[in-house]
């Protein structure tokens, strides 16, 4: 329940009132010691060097990751082209159908020959 003296002049003055604690009492609280400033800038520049440590090293794995990739798709693309000129090399061997007749042609006639 609401207190008959809230007003809204009374509010707005206690929330001024509880502003101004807020404010007295941060700048009551001691600055920081220089050397625990220090420290901790220190730890700051120690954790940033490691975290770049890892990130260079992260990259680096991911860059001999895309090597290694590259290097498997170039062998498989070499050992298709060479399995394809395999192919084309026995397709050339094949006699062509004429080729088949005449070698058929030559040799009936040769047992014709033979026989007579």
């Amino acid at each position: 329940m609401k207190s008959l003296d809230d007003t809204f002049q009374n509010r707005v003055a206690r929330a001024a009132e509880a502003k101004q604690k807020a404010l007295d009492k941060l700048k009551a609280k001691p600055a920081p010691d220089p050397e625990t400033l220090a420290q901790r800038q220190a730890a700051a520049a120690a954790k940033q060097a490691k975290q770049e440590e890892q990130r260079a090293a992260k990259a680096a794995a991911a860059q001999q990751a895309r090597a290694e990739k590259e290097a498997a798709q170039q062998a498989r693309a070499e050992e298709e082209a060479a399995q394809r000129a395999r192919e084309t090399a026995a397709e050339r061997a094949k006699p062509t159908p004429a080729e088949l007749k005449a070698a058929r042609d030559a040799r009936y006639a040769a047992r014709k020959n033979r026989k007579g």
